[in-house]
């Protein structure tokens, strides 16, 4: 098992990225936090607004330039407003798909010369709705059917150099859902993964000695309604 170093979790001050900055803590790393907000716990951060893409890269760059290095990213970073297409404004449509594939992908641009200086890890974060289609989602879907291309084709570009895994989570017992109309929240009784149990397997891609990755896992609940 490989120590993890500095990991730069995106969205870390809530939900998933909380837990896996938790995570990574608890497993001797450092996690650095990328988000709009202080994270919980006290953990080193960098405040941004990761739709700006610029502002993105320069955050890791900050980072990296602390740490004299890089081990790994996690970008759990995820955003979503379900809505009709033609009842979603184009700024909120273009926000949803900045922060979701456009962050992913700057910040792992960004990232990239110092974790194949290190051989280190890129763990991005899609949906079960990257795999399938969604009524009123067509920009959360869009973005994370794209996570999911922009991961496999990083897989292949790197491989040998950077250890490259795709996280496909279903619903999570998160804030996510909290600020939708009632139609597009989860039922009360829906099963909801523990977004620690999650992190964990987050953890263990992380860990991964050189040569050896999880290149693509699912995480959800056993009754999970969007899987498979």
């Amino acid at each position: 098992m490989a120590e993890l170093g500095t990991i730069v979790v995106t969205g870390g001050a809530s939900g998933l990225g909380a837990a896996t900055a938790c995570a990574v803590a608890a497993a001797g790393g450092t996690p650095v936090v990328l988000d709009r907000q202080p994270p919980p716990g006290g953990f080193e951060h960098e405040l941004v607004d990761l739709a700006d893409t610029a502002a993105a890269e320069a955050a890791v760059c900050a980072v990296v330039e602390r740490h004299r290095g890089l081990d790994g990213i996690v970008t759990c970073a995820g955003t979503d407003v379900p809505a009709p297409l033609h009842a979603l404004d184009r700024t909120t449509w273009e926000r949803i798909v900045a922060v979701n594939l456009l962050a992913t992908a700057a910040v792992v641009r960004a990232a990239l010369p110092a974790l194949i200086d290190a051989h280190g890890t890129v763990v991005t974060v899609a949906s079960t709705l990257g795999l399938r289609g969604a009524g009123d989602a067509t920009a959360y879907c869009a973005s994370k059917f794209g996570v999911i291309g922009f991961t496999r084709a990083l897989a292949a570009e790197t491989a040998g150099r950077v250890g490259v895994t795709l996280l496909v989570p279903g619903g999570m017992a998160t804030a996510f859902f909290d600020a939708r109309d009632e139609q597009y929240r989860p039922p009360p009784d829906a099963r909801l993964s523990p977004p620690e149990e999650v992190a964990d397997a987050v953890v263990y891609a992380l860990t991964r000695p050189p040569g050896v990755e999880v290149r693509e896992m699912v995480v959800c609940p056993s009754t999970e309604s969007s899987w498979p």
